[in-house]
């Protein structure tokens, strides 16, 4: 099932204990984001409340006791939008609650779906598919019908296995 904008927020508020996300693609082009990329690429400082709606949302899952985490998948060089990600996004989304976390696939894929499909788990029972094309545009949300959501664990636990900390990647790799 398709989620649009309404119904994916509805899906992903209803979770109850922890939302994880496989995050693979080396760009993301997100039209509210073209600005951005461009100030951090040009050197310009970042904008006050970059990203404070994303948060406001963080940090609210938190205070409710629900846990929102991420697996960022990179390989080495870092492409802009990645840079551009670990200066103006990660930190303060680490900073308002989410657990952030870095793996690099530039030597070992890890046995990992690398397809370039990315996807949240939500209390380890649904999987909603993110579709992009090769550029990075998201296409659409897809809710999968029965999935096998112990392959989807499995693929989370080799994440979280050989994944650091952002602050640690920072520090070997900045």
């Amino acid at each position: 099932m398709l989620l649009d904008g309404e119904s994916w927020r509805e899906v992903f508020d209803s979770y109850q204990h922890d939302a994880w996300r496989f995050e693979a693609q080396p760009a993301y082009t997100m039209p509210n984001e073209t600005e951005n990329v461009a100030r951090f690429l040009r050197g310009d400082p970042k904008p006050d409340g970059h990203n404070a709606r994303w948060h406001e949302r963080v940090r609210a899952y938190s205070a409710a006791g629900r846990r929102i985490g991420r697996v960022r998948i990179v390989r080495q060089p870092l492409t802009d939008y990645q840079r551009y990600q670990f200066a103006w996004g990660i930190p303060g989304n680490i900073e308002a609650g989410e657990d952030i976390r870095v793996l690099d696939v530039t030597r070992e894929d890890y046995g990992l779906p690398l397809t370039g499909q990315d996807w949240w788990m939500f209390d380890e029972a649904q999987i909603v598919h993110l579709n992009f094309r090769p550029d990075g545009t998201q296409i659409n949300r897809e809710l999968v019908e029965a999935p096998d959501i112990t392959e989807y664990k499995r693929w989370r636990d080799v994440c979280l296995t050989h994944a650091i900390s952002f602050a640690q990647y920072l520090k070997e790799n900045w």
